[in-house]
Formats: structure tokens, sequence, C-alpha cells
């Protein structure tokens, strides 16, 4: 099938209310000009040097998503347009996003990443680092980011009740974060494998690669 089938495809199984991300790291301008020819505006790259490439040369009108883990001196090359940041990990990379925001005169958004799944491999903040975070003296004073919700990623497995277990989690925390950030609205969950679990369990934005593009190249 083609991108603009897949896409298609997509569109007809998620919600109305749920979010795609075309994660197109790695893939060449050609194929997300296709997906845009299909409507599709959001795409999330983890790479910034990739992402910035991409943003010079594509429509304008297309919103940049960084998906990947963020390094702290990467941040001042994306602040300027990037339209979400979904891997903020550390009090230490939201106060650098803070200043770099703060440099470009923008308030620029984020989702705080969970570590919800039972891999070391995985980034995030417990539960408890981030109401930690969020009741910091440092944070109530951030005037140049806008938090949005909460990302996490579910252990890589076929064990479907585990996964729906982590996702679970990941939206009692979400609500939970609510009452002090009543403004919150966005929950990030599910990729391609998992995508529809995560739906189940209240995600509001998917993140889909492979099974929009095809199969990575990794350089």
């Amino acid at each position: 099938m083609s991108i603009s089938q897949n896409l298609e495809q997509f569109k007809l199984e998620i919600h109305e209310n749920v979010t795609l991300v075309a994660v197109s790291k790695t893939k060449p301008n050609k194929a997300i000009l296709e997906a845009y020819q299909c409507g599709q505006r959001i795409f999330g790259e983890n790479k910034v040097q990739e992402m910035v490439e991409k943003w010079q040369s594509l429509p304008n009108d297309i919103e940049w998503h960084m998906i990947g883990h963020l390094q702290r001196n990467k941040v001042k090359y994306m602040a300027e347009f990037v339209s979400l940041i979904h891997g903020v990990d550390s009090l230490r990379l939201l106060k650098e996003i803070n200043k770099q925001g703060k440099k470009v005169d923008r308030a620029i958004p984020c989702l705080l990443q969970m570590h919800i799944a039972e891999e070391d491999t995985k980034f995030g903040l417990s539960k408890d680092e981030l109401f930690q975070l969020i009741a910091s003296d440092d944070f109530q004073q951030m005037q140049n980011v806008e938090i949005k919700g909460l990302m996490g990623m579910a252990t890589f497995t076929k064990n479907e009740n585990q996964v729906r277990k982590e996702f679970k989690f990941l939206k009692e925390c979400f609500t939970d974060l609510q009452s002090s950030l009543p403004k919150i609205n966005t929950l990030s969950m599910g990729m391609s494998g998992d995508y529809k679990i995560a739906i189940e369990e209240g995600s509001t934005m998917v993140r889909i690669g492979s099974s929009i593009f095809g199969a990575r190249n990794y350089h």
C-alpha cells in the first residue's frame, strides 16, 4: 500500500478526537510531501538537526513535533518553530526549554514524559518525580513553557495485558495532574504496535511511523 492509502486507513481507524503524529524520522522530503498532499500536517522527528533541515525546506504550515530523547544543548536550534516537545523528562531540560523560549519570545508547548515501561532503556519521570517537578518553585516561575499533558511509551512486548496496565497507569497520572494543571489536554501514548490499546485506554495522540511510511531506513 502507498503512503496515502496507509494514511486513509488510519483516518478511518482512529477517533476524530485522537491526533495522528506521522513519524517521519529518516524519511525523505518526498515521502513527507506525499503524506502532506493527503492532508497530514503533523510530523514527528527524533533528531533536531534533521527536523531543522526539513522545517527549512518543507511547507511552513507543517507542525513539527520533537518525539525523541532531547539533549539540552539542542533545544536552541528548534525553539523558534517546534510545535510540541514530547519527551521532557527532567526539570533541567524544562529549564533550558524555558530559557530558549524566552529568547524567541514564545511559550514552547511540552509534554512531560513518564517512565511507565519495565524496560530500563526508556526515559521518563516517576509519578513522585512528576509531582515534585510541578510543585517546585522553579516550575512555578516558568513563563516560556506550556505544559500540554503527558507522554509515555509502554514496554515492547506481545503481552497486551502488560501494555494495557502501563497505559492505564499513565492515564491515571494524567487525570491526577489535571487537578494541578487543569488546562492539560494531551495524552500522547501509542505507536504502530500498540496504538489500538492506547486509544482504548484514553490516548489523545498517537505516533505512527512504519505503518504509514513503511520500514525505516537507518543510515
